[in-house]
């Protein structure tokens, strides 16, 4: 057994509510049903974790906004966070927005994750969990690409850095389709 999953399954040991939710959304990857997409995405009112303001989703109007749900206790989304960092530094002049969403029950549990991570995006909490429950997340992480239009174009459960390419793909696309007026 690696360190990693070892360190992984005490931290459950020691937060039961958090196995549950991990249960809940199965943290392994998943396909995802193609009616999902093609919709308008949820109007989500958030948490900055950075200051404590609301964050809208609806804030984004006109730019690709990729949004992630993770939690500290997910070893693919501490992997997955440098790959978030990189796609906004590459992107955000082209009207790329990335907002990750934390689902932990405790806000000390994802400061300390955030301080080693150190994000260079949005990142909000979601502690009524109605955002994850209204993208009906059931993986971690799982992300959402929404178009500038506010409808939902890509859903990916899980994060392997082998699985970018899809991604990267449609996020050129997005990016390259006009705002609305």
């Amino acid at each position: 057994m690696s360190d990693t999953l070892l360190k992984d399954l005490m931290w459950f040991k020691r937060r039961p509510a958090a196995w549950a939710l991990a249960l809940r959304l199965g943290m392994a990857a998943a396909q995802v049903d193609a009616a999902a997409v093609d919709r308008a995405a949820p109007a989500c009112a958030l948490q900055g974790m950075a200051d404590g303001k609301a964050l809208h989703l609806q804030q984004f109007k006109n730019q690709v906004v990729y949004v992630d749900f993770w939690a500290s206790w997910c070893g693919p989304c501490m992997q997955s966070f440098p790959f978030m960092n990189e796609l906004q530094r590459q992107h955000g002049a082209q009207g790329l927005q990335v907002v990750a969403v934390n689902l932990d029950e405790d806000a000390a549990d994802a400061q300390a994750f955030l301080t080693k991570v150190r994000p260079g995006f949005a990142v909000a909490a979601d502690p009524s969990r109605q955002c994850a429950k209204d993208f009906a997340v059931e993986a971690m992480p799982s992300s959402f690409l929404i178009d500038r239009q506010g409808k939902l174009r890509y859903i990916h459960k899980g994060f392997r850095s082998g699985e970018v390419d899809e991604l990267q793909g449609v996020l050129k696309q997005l990016l390259a389709e006009p705002a609305s007026l």
